[in-house]
């Protein structure tokens, strides 16, 4: 799949220390199927403990057709075949990332504000995470920013733009009707109490939300 996925699903430290986590993101990826980007993300989850998720989610990414992307760690994403890296602030800079994983990786970066993604752009990111959207537990202190940012920022910038914090099913609309690609998702997901029926709620808004997902969906099923 070379399709930029619409709904990226987000990891912590506590989901990835959960017990229970592999199991139950093996069933949300059934549920999504190339809809979906999953993130490996954990700050300070060690290095370890990453690269076990990793390398076990890989081949059930590969199996449904989602894609794996792991946060930060570049060494990691290269050692599991991810499809890419997400970059921060604290990670190396795009363009060494790029001589590491290959013309073939995809890349994004987070950001806060349109500046930074134009400059995510000029250094040759392939998408960015904008955020914080809306109120979110995981970002308590930020105020958020609403969909006017999506809308500016997707203005400017020629990147495809994930609109990140405080997403829920029924803000997936109002994300894509600001011009967002996609939208990411953390605790509206795994601390929902039922991952996968909720996986499958932000499955069906997203398919709502921007139509032709499932035309890409059928299209990559016949690829596969």
């Amino acid at each position: 799949m070379t399709t930029l996925p619409r709904l990226h699903l987000l990891t912590d430290d506590a989901v990835l220390a959960d017990a229970a986590f592999a199991a139950a993101a093996e069933r949300v990826l059934e549920r999504c199927g190339t809809l979906a980007a999953l993130h490996v993300r954990g700050h300070s989850t060690d290095g370890a403990r990453l690269h076990a998720s990793a390398e076990r989610l890989q081949g059930v990414a590969l199996r449904t057709g989602a894609w794996l992307l792991v946060n930060d760690r570049v060494d990691i994403a290269l050692s599991v075949r991810a499809n890419g890296v997400q970059l921060g602030s604290r990670s190396l800079p795009v363009a060494d990332a790029r001589a590491l994983l290959g013309a073939g990786a995809r890349i994004g970066c987070s950001v806060h504000g349109t500046a930074e993604a134009l400059q995510a752009e000029s250094d040759g990111a392939d998408f960015v995470v904008l955020g914080t959207i809306f109120q979110s537990p995981s970002h308590a202190g930020r105020a958020p920013a609403g969909t006017r940012l999506v809308r500016d920022t997707c203005a400017r910038t020629v990147l495809p733009v994930i609109a990140v914090g405080g997403i829920t099913p029924a803000r997936v609309a109002d994300v894509a009707a600001a011009g967002a690609h996609g939208a990411a998702v953390l605790g509206g997901l795994w601390r929902s109490g039922d991952p996968p029926a909720a996986a499958a709620e932000y499955g069906a808004a997203v398919r709502a939300a921007w139509p032709d997902a499932a035309q890409q969906e059928q299209q990559d099923d016949r690829m596969a």
